[in-house]
């Protein structure tokens, strides 16, 4: 059996994710206190007992998230499970800083300052309302990518995420994107729905946030990681630290490739997935994408404690 950690993306946040991690497990407990420490601030009485609209926003979204995966992995960890378990990690966008984390690559406390850094770059690089997302829902990723095409019209409208084989999600200049649910709707697709985010992360509007985030992660240290990254750019495996401080660049305005790197992980030995973290959204992709992979998810004290059954 070869296992991948998987770590979820922005999306997966809920008003109380952790806190039964944080009361059952100390160094689950102890993990939240870091980040609240990196902040300044006590991002953890948000996540637990804030309301949702502060929560969702993107600055806080992603340390939260984040700070989620990282005490459940430390609650493994008090189980007797550690990255060694893993043949490799993968996230979805902010979820990738998780799984590097996980590895090693990146401490706790600057991983957490990193995305509240990224968080406001990603909010701020476009004036809000300019820009918008969309999920297409029951088209191809080529078919998607056709209905970009032909929806920019000189401006900005790209695919963003290729989730599943029938998910995938357009990025850009808000009347591209409404022109590109129009579109797809002609095309046959199932849904076609405007999605409810601040701005249009994962296309080229984002180049402002990737030149702040390519300061910021040069201030970082990088270590290479404990096993080896599926990058969300490549949908390859990468262990590098110079290379990979490189993709997190590439990855501010590059399209998330999960479905090609679940892909990937499955051709390279993978038979299992764990999500680790806030709900379970990647496993439902999972199994769209590959049904003879498994998905266990640890985002609650009673699966971590189940994690040495089966």
């Amino acid at each position: 059996m070869s296992i991948a950690f998987v770590f979820p993306g922005q999306g997966a946040q809920s008003i109380g994710m952790g806190r039964e991690l944080a009361e059952a497990y100390p160094a689950a407990k102890a993990v939240f206190d870091e980040v609240d420490e990196a902040l300044g601030e006590k991002l953890s009485a948000t996540i637990w007992e804030g309301d949702i609209e502060t929560l969702t926003l993107t600055e806080n979204a992603q340390p939260a998230l984040m700070a989620t995966s990282m005490a459940a992995m430390a609650a493994l960890k008090a189980e007797g499970v550690g990255i060694e378990r893993a043949s490799y990690v993968a996230g979805h966008s902010l979820g990738e800083y998780s799984a590097l984390c996980a590895a090693g690559t990146v401490s706790l406390a600057d991983t957490a300052r990193l995305l509240r850094i990224r968080g406001r770059a990603m909010q701020n690089a476009v004036p809000v309302g300019e820009g918008a997302m969309a999920a297409l829902l029951g088209l191809s990723f080529e078919q998607a990518a056709k209905i970009a095409q032909e929806a920019a019209q000189g401006e900005i409208c790209q695919v963003a995420n290729e989730n599943d084989p029938a998910q995938n999600v357009v990025s850009g200049n808000k009347a591209a994107v409404e022109r590109a649910v129009a579109l797809a709707k002609e095309a046959g697709a199932k849904r076609a729905l405007m999605l409810p985010v601040s701005a249009p992360f994962h296309c080229t509007l984002m180049m402002p946030a990737a030149a702040e985030m390519a300061s910021a992660l040069d201030n970082v240290e990088f270590n290479d990681p404990a096993v080896p990254l599926v990058a969300n750019v490549l949908a390859a495996g990468v262990g590098a630290a110079p290379l990979i401080r490189s993709l997190l660049v590439d990855q501010v305005t590059g399209r998330v490739r999960w479905r090609t790197s679940v892909e990937w992980m499955a051709a390279h030995g993978v038979t299992e997935t764990w999500e680790i973290g806030a709900g379970k959204a990647l496993s439902g992709m999972i199994r769209r994408i590959d049904k003879s992979l498994a998905t266990r998810t640890f985002g609650t004290a009673a699966e971590v404690a189940a994690v040495n059954e089966a």
